[in-house]
């Protein structure tokens, strides 16, 4: 069901990028692209076929949605990603100590790390 839902949902959203391509522009809020119309400076012209169209395939595009994630919702089942681990599967994490205990940088007293170049 999920699949089915899934692939409508798919083709729905590829059809609505399409649709809102192919039309026009009207001059929307900035005042800038296509205009007028002639619909004489008042009002809202009457909508396009193409606004109608435009309009179905995006309420079914939400309704499509919704319904995925209402299936999704129900295949959770309560559980959570983080319910999956147990202690034993998890690594132990080794924190670094020092070989002698002291955590301090040697002193410039103390023996070189590196042997001698020899000449």
């Amino acid at each position: 069901m999920q699949n089915i839902v899934l692939v409508i949902h798919l083709i729905l959203s590829v059809t609505l990028i399409g649709i809102v391509l192919l039309q026009r522009s009207e001059g929307g809020g900035l005042g800038i692209g296509g205009g007028g119309g002639g619909n004489g400076g008042g009002g809202r012209p009457k909508a396009a076929p193409l606004a109608k169209v435009t309009w179905i395939i995006a309420v079914a595009f939400l309704i499509t949605s919704i319904t995925l994630t209402i299936i999704a919702a129900r295949n959770a089942g309560g559980s959570s990603v983080v319910d999956g681990f147990t202690s034993s599967e998890a690594p132990a994490i080794e924190l670094p100590t020092a070989l002698d205990g002291n955590l301090l940088p040697p002193s410039s007293s103390d023996e070189p790390a590196l042997p001698p170049k020899a000449e």
